[in-house]
């Protein structure tokens, strides 16, 4: 049993929209709209999507109503940072379900290959990430603005989104996450990294699995709509 977390809590400040951007449309759709309908085709069991509080109603009437995702069980609230909407989001799942992954709503270009390899990776390693190399040169740069060293690029990894894990896995690095007090976290490979010693497999993602934040990614999306 495999449940998918769909982080859908983001404003419009960063797209410079007063339409918070899940919900923006993109291709005739809301931006929200393509990954929900990737992951309700795929083997996952059931979605959980993570939201602001305010659009809970609206995102049940005008999202999962309306486009009939049926895989969807739960729409809660999200929390005041990116990790406090996963905990959110695992706490909503079926606990019979082994595996969770988690998926930025606003990458709408998530494949259903993502997800079938990054669930056989988790079976396998415990926890995993879609990620793709980096394609320019990358500094390290000091708190004056000089750069300090080169990476060697071959190392260096972009990472996207779904991150999926062994559930059990997952909820013990919360559990000791919260404990911790931290709050300099971007992302769950960082949990399972620091609080359980646990190594993150990387899997190959796509250059196509852009998150959209900006108005410019907005046009990017919309292209790489138009060419499928």
């Amino acid at each position: 049993m495999i449940s998918a977390i769909v982080l859908a809590a983001g404003s419009g400040n960063r797209m410079k929209s007063k339409t918070a951007k899940q919900f923006i449309q993109v291709g005739g759709h809301p931006l929200i709209y393509y990954a929900l309908k990737t992951f309700e085709a795929s083997i996952v069991d059931e979605i959980i999507v993570v939201t602001r509080k305010e659009d809970i109603d609206y995102f049940r009437k005008e999202i999962i109503e309306k486009y009939h995702f049926t895989k969807v069980r739960k729409v809660v609230a999200g929390g005041k940072e990116r990790f406090n909407s996963v905990e959110n989001g695992i706490k909503a799942c079926d606990r019979r379900n082994k595996i969770v992954m988690i998926h930025d709503g606003a990458r709408p270009f998530v494949s259903n290959k993502m997800i079938l390899d990054s669930i056989s990776a988790t079976r396998r390693y415990k926890a995993c990430t879609v990620a793709v190399p980096v394609k320019d040169t990358i500094k390290v740069v000091d708190k004056e603005g000089f750069g300090e060293s080169t990476p060697d690029r071959s190392t260096l990894y972009q990472i996207q989104t779904p991150q999926t894990f062994d559930r059990e896995l997952l909820l013990e690095a919360y559990d000791r996450l919260r404990a911790s007090g931290d709050r300099d976290i971007t992302d769950d490979t960082m949990i399972v990294e620091r609080y359980m010693d646990q190594r993150v497999k990387i899997i190959e993602g796509s250059y196509e699995n852009i998150k959209v934040t900006t108005p410019e990614d907005l046009l990017v999306a919309t292209a790489l709509l138009g060419s499928r």
